[in-house]
């Protein structure tokens, strides 16, 4: 991306955006923030701009992204830490900082390309607080932001730095329509569907923008957070796209993680071994899965279907020791795992053949804002084409009319019902 990158967005206009955080297993958020202003949604123009945007996502693929490669024989920059190798890493960063309250997209060679909010980037009235988790949506154009502890979600347009739709009200948590309870890890499907885990409602839950009517809700609509997929689920908190087309959803209340299909279809159930507090379960190949314990010492674990263990990174001292990480995955290409390492204040690359740290922006247990700092941060993603969803693009499934037959009664609504 680099200064190729810089170059398109400013062909366009310019701009950045994300927000929020985690629930522990007794249903309180670890880092409680007061709330200020409030965030104002577009309308008119800009939602029926927004409703060509989702219908263009859908015939968007790995082809024509506006994110060059970065060239090759790259050196490490002054902003990545001593031993960094930028070549583990085949494009830049996106980094949801959370309490710095800003998304970043980095270089492999440590070079800040893009950043959201800068001055002016927010409307009057609007809000960007606490980015939990951001991903670029398969156009490549957006990114879809979950601002957790101000629940609500938002989207982003790169090359503008604009707000395009946001769902939730600012600071107020709630089960209606438009109200959210700890929404985390949001992901747009190829036709501009959002799927999101509604964490402390205790589902899972389907947007379609421009609207602020949900598509369905898998799960009930409830705060009684237990393990009986798919009308209850344990504090859900992440959501992923499968090569299969499925989702594994990861639930925190009991160490559990699920294969299933949005029609409320359970393949199978799993605790990922010796994992206290599970995090965002990907996918790395068929029957391998990656999960993160957001605990401290944290871990990050490799496992199959039955949960047998396939590898597991976990010093419980040192400079390799992880502090409530919340998300790992695999860099496409190769063995390396890019992880946020929340409390350690840094974004890494673990190389699972040597268990080394060989990338690292970020200084251990160091906050700050400048060039080579974060605070907290809890998201990442890689640029298009190794994005998430650009990667699942071809097989992400969306939400049916209905559910299977022989679920439970109360496991999929649809519509108003499930705001």
């Amino acid at each position: 991306m680099s200064a190729a990158f810089v170059l398109a967005c400013v062909a366009a206009l310019a701009g950045f955006s994300t927000s929020s955080h985690r629930q522990d297993a007794a249903g309180a958020s670890p880092t409680g923030a007061g709330r200020t202003a409030k965030a104002g949604h577009p309308g008119g123009a800009a939602a029926t701009s927004l409703a060509a945007r989702s219908r263009r996502a859908a015939r968007a693929r790995s082809g024509g992204l506006p994110f060059p490669l970065p060239p090759k024989g790259l050196r490490a920059g002054p902003n990545l830490q001593p031993g960094s190798n930028p070549a583990v890493l085949h494009t830049d960063v996106l980094i949801a900082d959370r309490s710095n309250s800003r998304l970043l997209v980095v270089s492999p060679s440590g070079k800040i390309v893009w950043q959201f909010p800068r001055p002016g980037d927010l409307a009057p009235g609007q809000s960007f607080l606490i980015p939990d988790d951001a991903f670029f949506t398969p156009n490549g154009k957006d990114i879809l932001v979950t601002e957790e502890d101000d629940q609500v979600v938002t989207l982003v347009d790169i090359a503008t730095h604009r707000i395009l739709w946001r769902y939730g009200t600012p600071g107020t948590p709630g089960s209606t329509l438009n109200h959210l309870d700890n929404p985390d890890d949001a992901l747009m499907t190829p036709n501009g569907d959002i799927v999101l885990a509604d964490i402390k409602n205790c589902s899972i839950l389907v947007l379609r923008p421009p609207s602020h009517v949900p598509v369905e809700r898998l799960g009930e609509n409830s705060n009684a957070c237990y393990h009986q997929p798919p009308l209850r689920w344990g504090s859900p908190n992440g959501v992923f796209p499968m090569d299969n087309g499925n989702y594994l959803a990861t639930e925190i209340n009991g160490d559990w993680v699920d294969e299933i299909t949005l029609g409320g279809k359970i393949l199978w159930s799993t605790n990922p071994p010796g994992v206290a507090y599970p995090s965002d379960t990907n996918e790395v190949s068929p029957n391998r899965y990656l999960t993160v314990d957001y605990s401290d010492p944290g871990q990050i674990v490799e496992f199959n279907s039955t949960g047998k263990l396939l590898w597991r990174y976990g010093p419980s001292s040192g400079p390799g020791a992880l502090n409530q990480p919340s998300l790992c995955r695999p860099v496409p290409g190769g063995p390396d795992v890019l992880c946020n390492d929340d409390y350690n204040d840094r974004v890494i690359v673990i190389d699972p053949r040597t268990d080394k740290i060989v990338w690292q922006y970020g200084h251990t247990g160091v906050r700050g804002t400048a060039p080579g700092y974060l605070n907290q941060p809890d998201g990442v993603d890689l640029a298009p084409p190794a994005s998430i969803t650009v990667e699942h693009a071809k097989t992400m499934s969306e939400p049916p009319s209905h559910c299977v037959a022989g679920v439970p009664i109360g496991t999929c609504t649809f519509g108003a019902a499930a705001g």
